[in-house]
């Protein structure tokens, strides 16, 4: 079994504020089943610094709080990502892509909102928008079951 992960979520420091997301049950259960994990951060993939500055999609356009534009940046990593993913057997050989909740890559049906305040908002971040059109299964990080890496 193939996965893509959120690589913060096995506990690479490589989030915005130089720290992870690891997650315990996550990489237990990897370990547990043997399952292959190919791991992504789109944010350093598109040349972002480790830590960088905090940033939302503000209008379609990803933003630091300062409104500087790293919309390129997100674009070309979500897209080396996805490259990846393809080269890895795309999604019928990748079960599933388990992302970190709310990020503006990885973020998967809620984000955060674009102010800057802390405020949720339906939407996926730009990683996980490119997923979806290219028929990969997606689960926030929140979400996931050990039991889903059962064969």
């Amino acid at each position: 079994m193939k996965i893509a992960v959120s690589a913060c979520l096995m506990g690479e420091s490589c989030k915005y504020n130089g720290l992870d997301n690891y997650h315990r049950e996550l990489v237990e259960a990897c370990e547990r089943t043997g399952t292959e994990v190919l791991l992504v951060c789109p944010e350093v993939f598109g040349g972002l610094p480790t830590p960088r500055d905090l940033s939302e999609i503000v209008d379609g356009e990803v933003r630091t709080r300062e409104g500087v534009s790293v919309d390129r940046e997100f674009r070309l990593g979500a897209q080396r990502a996805l490259d990846m993913c393809e080269q890895a057997g795309g999604p019928d050989e990748i079960v599933a892509c388990i992302l970190q909740d709310l990020s503006p890559s990885c973020g998967v049906g809620r984000i955060y909102d674009g102010a800057f305040s802390g405020t949720l908002t339906a939407g996926n971040g730009v990683f996980v928008e490119l997923l979806l059109r290219h028929g990969y299964r997606v689960i926030p990080a929140s979400e996931f079951e050990p039991s889903m890496l059962q064969q």
